[in-house]
């Protein structure tokens, strides 16, 4: 009988072996935890549930949530509360880009069916702007806002002493120490600067110090060499050029945006080059000269050394994480090109976690709240249960006009993973809005397992490709595939209905021609 199988005694002779495998595993995390930390020893009490060191958009999102959910959290920022996204990044160059499209758009009126306009640039009053947005938006980040919202902000440079303890110095000197609970690294990233010869003499700017030396300047510049091809360089080079710098780009690749498929490149570089940029790939930059006043990039392209003249020279050759005196070494964490966390985004020890920049593998602002959201709940309830971040849908956003948006994989990914793919492209000429606004420019490619609707990657070169890649990155985060984008109405005429056109294409191409073949006959039977 079934009472004789489950008596009291098996069940509770199971009950006790469940709870003493509970306890062994909580015992060896708990020795493992007790062997890394060493001799440090933990207090008893602690000054905070939370300390949040960096107050980009990883640092800010860890100390809303903390607050939110009542815990006592110091967020510490040595700069500016914002991080660089908004200071030197995200906010000042979408104001740049907006303003430069403006102009664009005055000279070449006549695609409108009105008269090109000879704009005028008042480049202080450019920069003015980007100054005022910049200020528009900042007291979403401010310490006044976060103050009020329950988060302690303490303006200084955050260092960890011990596992449980941070330092912090203020801008005057004074040191005072707390400890916490739990611990997150939100400290970024920082501009790279290439080691080439002469460099340093000639002096150079990187995409957070261009800002300032913009706003001194009355008039855009005229020979301003950007060293590098990717999203950065690209963005910055194309917006200038438009209000009237004159830009070289200089990229020792093949190609523009090496991570994007080759077709992608090509139509950025024509993009570039109509607003004027003069791209060169394949240059290496070998060094740096001054003769006089004047200043010269020495590069390579085939063997022969080529000498670019500059009066402005912009490194924008990648960034890496701020890894640097904020006491990790002292703790051992483990630090490659950015700190070593699990999926759990725990560094070494269970209670320290990094998020954003510092911690990989994106370097986007969205990335970085992405994460911030499960560090903060694995911070302050992992007590009892640690989540780990999702990294399956990731979006990116190259705003260059047209803008390049991916998410999953492109082309030459798939193709580098050894993954079998399908492709369906639908061209924004055949686009009824695209043609309306004059902006047809561009494609929507879609990868997908062969046979099949699942969607492995999306890459839209497009005008509002940034808000195009929206519908799939929900499709395929909830794993909807091209049968429900194409079943799903699209407002007329708009341009998400791109989205669905190439959901049309890939239909298209799984209809076999035998079908086709027979679907012919039976209509000219029905006649």
């Amino acid at each position: 009988m079934l009472s004789d199988i489950l008596s009291l005694e098996i069940f509770f002779s199971l009950l006790f072996l469940l709870l003493v495998i509970v306890f062994f595993r909580h015992f060896l995390t708990r020795l493992r935890i007790r062997q890394k930390q060493g001799s440090f020893k933990k207090p008893v009490r602690f000054d905070r549930n939370l300390i949040v060191i960096g107050a980009g958009a990883g640092g800010l999102v860890t100390a809303y949530i903390a607050a939110a959910a009542k815990a006592k959290v110091t967020l510490i920022e040595t700069h500016k509360m914002g991080g660089d996204c908004l200071n030197y990044g995200c906010i000042p160059s979408k104001a740049l880009i907006k303003t430069a499209r403006v102009v664009t758009q005055m000279r070449h009126a006549s695609r409108y069916g009105l008269a090109d306009v000879e704009v005028v640039v008042s480049f202080k009053q450019v920069m003015q702007r980007v100054s005022a947005v910049i200020r528009r938006i900042a007291p979403h980040d401010s310490v006044e806002r976060y103050t009020r919202l329950g988060v302690e902000v303490l303006p200084g440079y955050g260092r960890l002493i011990d596992p449980w303890t941070v330092e912090i110095t203020d801008h005057h000197g004074k040191v005072r120490r707390l400890s916490s609970r739990s611990i997150v690294l939100a400290t970024g990233a920082t501009p790279v600067v290439p080691a080439l010869p002469g460099l340093e003499d000639v002096g150079y700017v990187t995409s957070d110090t261009l800002w300032q030396r913009l706003a001194e300047m009355n008039a855009p510049p005229q020979r301003l060499i950007v060293l590098g091809g990717g999203p950065i360089g690209c963005e910055l080079a194309q917006s200038l050029s438009r209000l009237g710098a004159g830009i070289t780009q200089v990229e020792v690749g093949s190609r523009l945006l090496l991570h994007e498929d080759p077709d992608v490149s090509s139509l950025v570089q024509q993009s570039l080059e109509a607003d004027n940029v003069t791209v060169l790939t394949e240059h290496q930059a070998l060094r740096c000269e001054q003769i006089g006043n004047e200043k010269y990039l020495i590069v390579s392209c085939q063997g022969q050394e080529k000498t670019l003249q500059f009066d402005v020279l912009l490194c924008a050759v990648g960034r890496v994480p701020r890894l640097s005196g904020y006491g990790l070494e002292t703790l051992g964490i483990d630090t490659e090109t950015t700190v070593v966390t699990n999926l759990a985004l725990q560094t070494r020890y269970p209670h320290i976690f990094a998020v954003g920049d510092v911690a990989g593998p994106y370097q986007f602002t969205h990335t970085a709240s992405h994460q911030a959201g499960y560090a903060a709940i694995n911070a302050l309830f992992g007590l009892f249960k640690t989540f780990k971040v999702d990294y399956r849908v990731i979006p990116s956003v190259t705003f260059i006009d047209p803008e390049v948006a991916r998410v999953g994989l492109n082309e030459q990914q798939a193709r580098a993973q050894d993954i079998p793919y399908a492709v369906s492209r639908y061209d924004l000429k055949e686009l009824d809005r695209a043609i309306a606004d004059g902006a047809d420019s561009g494609f929507i490619k879609v990868l997908t397992v062969p046979g099949k609707d699942k969607i492995l990657g999306v890459t839209i070169v497009s005008e509002y490709a940034g808000e195009l890649i929206a519908e799939y990155v929900l499709a395929m985060k909830h794993g909807l595939g091209l049968n429900k984008i194409l079943a799903t109405v699209h407002a007329y005429p708009t341009w998400v209905e791109a989205n669905k056109a190439v959901a049309g294409e890939w239909k298209r191409q799984q209809v076999s021609p035998r079908l086709l073949y027979w679907l012919e006959k039976y209509h000219d039977w029905r006649r």
